[in-house]
Protein backbone atom coordinates (compact mmCIF):
# COMPACT_ATOMS: atom_id res chain seq x y z
CA UNK A 1 0.00 0.00 0.00
CA UNK A 2 1.26 3.55 -0.92
CA UNK A 3 1.81 5.45 2.10
CA UNK A 4 2.05 9.28 2.64
CA UNK A 5 4.44 10.74 5.02
CA UNK A 6 4.34 13.80 6.61
CA UNK A 7 6.90 15.96 8.75
CA UNK A 8 5.46 17.51 11.32
CA UNK A 9 7.11 20.70 12.54
CA UNK A 10 7.15 23.63 15.03
CA UNK A 11 8.82 25.63 17.59
CA UNK A 12 8.93 25.43 20.82
CA UNK A 13 5.53 26.37 22.16
CA UNK A 14 3.67 26.20 19.21
CA UNK A 15 1.34 23.28 20.16
CA UNK A 16 3.09 20.28 17.67
CA UNK A 17 2.48 17.72 20.07
CA UNK A 18 -1.07 18.35 20.25
CA UNK A 19 -1.50 18.66 17.03
CA UNK A 20 0.38 15.48 16.29
CA UNK A 21 -1.80 13.72 19.26
CA UNK A 22 -4.82 14.84 17.85
CA UNK A 23 -4.16 13.01 14.07
CA UNK A 24 -2.93 9.88 15.72
CA UNK A 25 -6.04 10.01 17.39
CA UNK A 26 -7.49 10.24 13.45
CA UNK A 27 -5.77 7.35 12.37
CA UNK A 28 -2.47 8.28 11.46
CA UNK A 29 0.81 6.47 12.54
CA UNK A 30 2.87 8.28 14.36
CA UNK A 31 6.50 8.49 14.64
CA UNK A 32 8.45 11.06 17.09
CA UNK A 33 11.62 12.49 17.40
CA UNK A 34 11.34 13.27 20.67
CA UNK A 35 10.73 10.37 22.00
CA UNK A 36 13.21 8.59 19.67
CA UNK A 37 15.90 10.88 21.30
CA UNK A 38 15.41 9.78 25.08
CA UNK A 39 15.64 6.74 23.75
CA UNK A 40 18.70 6.92 22.78
CA UNK A 41 20.10 8.49 25.35
CA UNK A 42 18.92 5.94 27.77
CA UNK A 43 21.44 3.32 29.06
CA UNK A 44 22.73 0.88 26.80
CA UNK A 45 21.17 2.74 24.39
CA UNK A 46 23.17 3.93 20.76
CA UNK A 47 24.07 7.53 21.62
CA UNK A 48 24.77 6.97 26.02
CA UNK A 49 28.35 6.14 25.56
CA UNK A 50 29.45 9.12 23.21
CA UNK A 51 27.56 11.59 24.79
CA UNK A 52 28.67 11.12 28.16
CA UNK A 53 32.46 10.17 26.74
CA UNK A 54 32.32 13.52 25.51
CA UNK A 55 30.41 15.53 28.30
CA UNK A 56 31.66 13.61 31.07
CA UNK A 57 30.08 11.60 34.18
CA UNK A 58 28.74 15.25 35.32
CA UNK A 59 25.83 15.08 33.45
CA UNK A 60 24.76 11.56 34.71
CA UNK A 61 21.66 11.99 37.64
CA UNK A 62 22.32 9.49 40.97
CA UNK A 63 20.76 6.37 38.79
CA UNK A 64 23.63 7.02 36.29
CA UNK A 65 21.00 8.21 33.75
CA UNK A 66 21.75 11.26 31.56
CA UNK A 67 20.31 13.84 33.54
CA UNK A 68 18.94 15.81 30.76
CA UNK A 69 17.98 19.05 32.10
CA UNK A 70 22.01 19.00 33.29
CA UNK A 71 22.87 18.78 29.33
CA UNK A 72 20.30 20.51 28.10
CA UNK A 73 21.19 23.58 30.81
CA UNK A 74 25.01 23.16 29.09
CA UNK A 75 24.27 22.79 25.62
CA UNK A 76 21.63 25.90 25.09
CA UNK A 77 24.57 27.85 26.80
CA UNK A 78 27.09 26.83 24.17
CA UNK A 79 26.20 26.60 20.41
CA UNK A 80 29.72 24.57 19.84
CA UNK A 81 28.38 22.03 22.75
CA UNK A 82 25.15 21.94 20.78
CA UNK A 83 26.10 20.82 17.39
CA UNK A 84 28.52 18.31 19.19
CA UNK A 85 25.42 16.74 20.75
CA UNK A 86 23.38 17.34 17.53
CA UNK A 87 26.23 15.27 15.82
CA UNK A 88 26.34 12.63 18.03
CA UNK A 89 22.52 11.50 18.03
CA UNK A 90 20.70 12.93 14.99
CA UNK A 91 22.20 10.55 13.10
CA UNK A 92 20.78 7.54 14.90
CA UNK A 93 17.57 9.41 15.27
CA UNK A 94 16.68 9.91 11.93
CA UNK A 95 17.92 5.98 11.57
CA UNK A 96 14.99 4.96 13.97
CA UNK A 97 12.80 7.71 12.50
CA UNK A 98 12.64 6.28 9.48
CA UNK A 99 12.90 2.06 10.66
CA UNK A 100 10.05 2.92 12.67
CA UNK A 101 7.67 4.56 9.99
CA UNK A 102 8.38 2.02 7.76
CA UNK A 103 6.98 -0.05 10.60
CA UNK A 104 4.06 2.59 10.41
CA UNK A 105 2.89 1.90 6.95
CA UNK A 106 3.47 -1.60 6.94
CA UNK A 107 0.77 -1.71 9.63
CA UNK A 108 -1.53 -0.20 7.39
CA UNK A 109 -1.71 3.45 8.22
CA UNK A 110 -2.04 5.10 5.01
CA UNK A 111 -0.41 8.46 6.75
CA UNK A 112 2.00 8.13 8.94
CA UNK A 113 3.28 11.64 10.65
CA UNK A 114 6.72 11.97 11.44
CA UNK A 115 7.30 14.86 14.77
CA UNK A 116 10.01 16.36 13.68
CA UNK A 117 10.85 20.00 16.28
CA UNK A 118 14.24 20.50 13.99
CA UNK A 119 13.03 20.19 10.55
CA UNK A 120 15.89 21.42 8.37
CA UNK A 121 15.74 21.90 4.49
CA UNK A 122 17.61 18.39 4.38
CA UNK A 123 14.57 16.40 6.68
CA UNK A 124 12.18 15.54 2.98
CA UNK A 125 15.24 13.73 1.45
CA UNK A 126 16.57 12.32 4.65
CA UNK A 127 13.03 11.26 6.27
CA UNK A 128 11.37 10.36 2.88
CA UNK A 129 8.74 13.02 3.44
CA UNK A 130 5.74 13.63 1.09
CA UNK A 131 4.58 17.01 2.74
CA UNK A 132 5.58 19.08 5.59
CA UNK A 133 2.91 20.72 7.80
CA UNK A 134 4.48 23.38 9.98
CA UNK A 135 2.05 24.21 12.99
CA UNK A 136 3.20 27.97 13.57
CA UNK A 137 2.44 30.40 16.41
CA UNK A 138 3.77 34.03 16.57
CA UNK A 139 6.93 34.27 18.84
CA UNK A 140 5.31 36.36 21.98
CA UNK A 141 2.33 33.46 21.85
CA UNK A 142 4.70 30.61 21.99
CA UNK A 143 6.92 32.54 24.71
CA UNK A 144 3.54 33.06 27.25
CA UNK A 145 2.75 29.36 26.64
CA UNK A 146 6.04 28.76 27.83
CA UNK A 147 6.34 30.62 30.56
CA UNK A 148 2.77 30.19 32.17
CA UNK A 149 1.63 26.21 30.90
CA UNK A 150 5.73 24.85 31.08
CA UNK A 151 6.67 27.14 34.19
CA UNK A 152 10.12 28.07 32.04
CA UNK A 153 11.40 31.02 33.47
CA UNK A 154 11.26 33.78 31.07
CA UNK A 155 15.02 34.28 30.09
CA UNK A 156 15.10 30.34 29.75
CA UNK A 157 12.08 30.39 27.23
CA UNK A 158 13.72 32.93 25.15
CA UNK A 159 17.03 31.48 24.78
CA UNK A 160 15.36 28.02 23.59
CA UNK A 161 13.43 29.43 21.43
CA UNK A 162 16.14 31.26 19.42
CA UNK A 163 18.04 28.31 19.29
CA UNK A 164 15.84 26.88 17.22
CA UNK A 165 15.20 27.50 13.36
CA UNK A 166 13.54 30.70 13.19
CA UNK A 167 9.81 31.09 12.75
CA UNK A 168 10.40 32.50 8.98
CA UNK A 169 12.38 29.29 8.10
CA UNK A 170 10.14 26.94 9.32
CA UNK A 171 7.19 28.41 7.50
CA UNK A 172 9.53 28.64 4.66
CA UNK A 173 9.77 24.52 4.73
CA UNK A 174 5.55 24.52 4.57
CA UNK A 175 2.86 22.46 2.65
CA UNK A 176 0.70 23.13 4.74
CA UNK A 177 0.43 25.62 7.93
CA UNK A 178 -1.59 25.32 11.21
CA UNK A 179 -2.92 28.06 12.95
CA UNK A 180 -2.70 27.90 16.05
CA UNK A 181 -2.11 31.36 17.29
CA UNK A 182 -5.84 31.10 19.18
CA UNK A 183 -7.61 28.96 21.16
CA UNK A 184 -8.41 25.12 21.38
CA UNK A 185 -11.35 25.34 19.71
CA UNK A 186 -9.77 27.22 16.69
CA UNK A 187 -6.86 25.03 16.40
CA UNK A 188 -9.33 21.80 16.35
CA UNK A 189 -10.50 23.36 13.16
CA UNK A 190 -7.43 23.50 11.58
CA UNK A 191 -6.34 20.21 12.72
CA UNK A 192 -9.62 19.02 11.12
CA UNK A 193 -9.12 20.40 7.80
CA UNK A 194 -5.48 19.39 7.59
CA UNK A 195 -6.32 15.64 8.50
CA UNK A 196 -8.97 16.20 5.79
CA UNK A 197 -6.07 17.42 3.23
CA UNK A 198 -3.86 14.36 4.18
CA UNK A 199 -6.57 11.82 3.60
CA UNK A 200 -6.93 13.49 -0.06
CA UNK A 201 -3.41 13.35 -0.53
CA UNK A 202 -3.01 9.28 0.74
CA UNK A 203 -6.02 8.79 -1.78
CA UNK A 204 -4.04 10.32 -4.90
CA UNK A 205 -1.11 8.71 -3.66
CA UNK A 206 -3.21 5.14 -3.73
CA UNK A 207 -4.21 6.47 -7.22
CA UNK A 208 -0.71 7.12 -8.89
CA UNK A 209 1.74 5.45 -6.36
CA UNK A 210 4.64 7.52 -8.54
CA UNK A 211 3.00 10.69 -8.62
CA UNK A 212 3.66 14.21 -7.03
CA UNK A 213 1.58 14.10 -3.82
CA UNK A 214 1.40 17.76 -3.98
CA UNK A 215 1.33 18.01 -7.56
CA UNK A 216 -1.54 19.83 -9.63
CA UNK A 217 -2.26 22.30 -6.88
CA UNK A 218 -3.32 19.76 -4.03
CA UNK A 219 -0.95 21.44 -1.88
CA UNK A 220 -2.82 23.13 1.46
CA UNK A 221 -2.89 27.00 2.48
CA UNK A 222 0.50 28.69 3.26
Amino acid sequence: MAVLRCGLTGGIGSGKSTVAAALASRGAGSVDADAIAREVLEPGGPAFAPVVAHFGPAVLGPDGRIDRATLAARVFADPVERRVLEALTHPVISRLMVARARCEGAAGREVVVLEVPLLDGGGRDRYGLDVVVVVDAPTEVALARLVTLRGFGEADARARIAAQPSRAERLELADRVVDNSGDRAALEVEIGRTWQWLLGLAARRREDPGGSATGGGVGGPR
